[in-house]
């Protein structure tokens, strides 16, 4: 049975930066999510909806590949999928602002 998480707070300092712990893991959700960005972009500006495709491809793709090649374990997503989703968004947001080492 899953940990029930309080809060989002709880969440991404208990369970999802511990399972993101490897710098090339974090390098992939960047490349991902700035993949998946561009994706969204482009079906936005097109509304050629394979871009949606490409998108998930992208964002999902790249951090399933990096947690079996990198960490050796699950993706937080299999779990917690909406919680797994905004942490993401604000790990790309901390590795930009320089408070993760990806390289």
């Amino acid at each position: 049975m899953s940990h029930k998480y309080k809060s989002f707070r709880d969440f991404y300092e208990g369970y999802y930066l511990p399972g993101h712990a490897h710098h090339y893991t974090k390098l992939f959700h960047l490349i991902g999510l700035l993949g998946a960005s561009y994706f969204a972009f482009r079906l936005f500006s097109t509304w050629e909806w394979i871009n949606l495709f490409y998108g998930l491809l992208s964002g999902y793709g790249f951090a399933v590949i990096s947690h079996y090649l990198f960490e050796g374990n699950q993706p937080a997503t299999y779990r917690y999928p909406v919680y797994s989703f905004f942490g993401d968004f604000v790990m790309v947001y901390e590795i930009l602002l320089g408070r993760h080492k990806i390289l």
